[in-house]
């Protein structure tokens, strides 16, 4: 019998650094050259935003030329408009993410456009992405809860999950975009999308906010979902959603999931030592204890009686 995978997105050079001050080019490809040492094989790069909102992702063409050095990791963007596509689009990213928030309070802070509005544009960035020859993946954003207006109904995220592929979309990713849920919702919660869009594949975001994320991506891994974002150092967070902290640490996936049997192909200390890297550069701590406990566990002589 093969041994289970999971693909782990590596998302620190987006939601890990989009909170921080804006890297030199020089910072910026210290970062990516880290985690590319990882052996991670799916990278999230940049993200095509209003550089006033977003000023760390106003580099977004630079990055997309950057990792051109790179082959063989399927580079991704995010965006959140028609026109954040076609830019994505030109500077040579065939993955696209397009974001819509479930919760219309996360929607209007986030994009000023409501729920409605914003799922509406998803044929239309889904054919783009198409034309181009790419795959385009709808994440719903504030899936399970929202700053703004609270617990999300499942019925909602469900009834979206099933119109955005009704207009195109290949795969659906659930964001607990404020680290609040729990294992027993997301699995609920994944079921209910998997019976309204059959056949197509699932993705899951967690942040750690409240300390639950790493349990809520096993509860993911459990319900069968095998494509899971993470960011080293657990460096991230959203800035249009009021108390969101980091995002669950990649050396912390990858600690529990290698250990539990279940394949990633990353490089436990090569993800660490790119945790570190991203420290460095930003100048703090991330959000990781795997990072402060030192990896896995090196056992020593034990100290004699005095």
């Amino acid at each position: 019998m093969s041994e289970p995978v999971v693909s782990i997105r590596e998302v620190a050079p987006r939601d890990g650094l989009q909170l921080e001050r804006p890297l030199d080019r020089s910072e910026k490809a210290r970062v990516l050259e880290s985690l590319v040492a990882t052996g991670a094989k799916r990278i999230e790069a940049t993200a095509f935003v209003s550089p006033r909102a977003v000023p760390s992702m106003a580099d977004a063409e630079y990055v997309a030329e950057l990792v051109t050095q790179w082959p063989g990791i399927e580079w991704s963007a995010l965006v959140a408009s028609v026109s954040g596509a076609e830019r994505a689009i030109r500077a040579g990213f065939r993955t696209i993410e397009y974001v819509v928030s479930v919760a219309d309070g996360h929607s209007q802070a986030n994009v000023r456009r409501s729920t409605a509005e914003s799922l509406d544009l998803v044929g239309r960035i889904t054919e783009l992405v198409h034309e181009a020859e790419g795959r385009c993946e709808v994440i719903l954003a504030t899936a399970w809860d929202c700053p703004f207006d609270g617990t999300t109904s499942t019925d909602r995220t469900v009834k979206l999950a099933a119109e955005a592929v009704a207009a195109g979309a290949d795969v659906i990713g659930l964001g607990d975009t404020v680290g609040t849920v729990v294992p027993g919702r997301v699995t609920r919660t994944i079921d209910a999308v998997r019976d309204a869009a059959p056949g197509t594949p699932l993705a899951v975001h967690m942040h750690n906010t409240r300390g639950t994320g790493l349990a809520s991506a096993w509860a993911a891994v459990q319900a069968g979902v095998t494509m899971i974002d993470s960011s080293a150092g657990g460096f991230g967070g959203c800035p249009f959603a009021p108390g969101a902290t980091g995002n669950i640490a990649t050396e912390e996936l990858v600690y529990l999931l290698e250990d539990s049997g279940i394949s990633t192909g990353l490089d436990l200390d090569a993800v660490m030592r790119a945790a570190r890297e991203l420290e460095t550069v930003l100048g703090h701590p991330g959000e990781s204890q795997l990072l402060r406990a030192g990896g896995r566990l090196r056992t020593r002589p034990p100290i004699p009686p005095s």
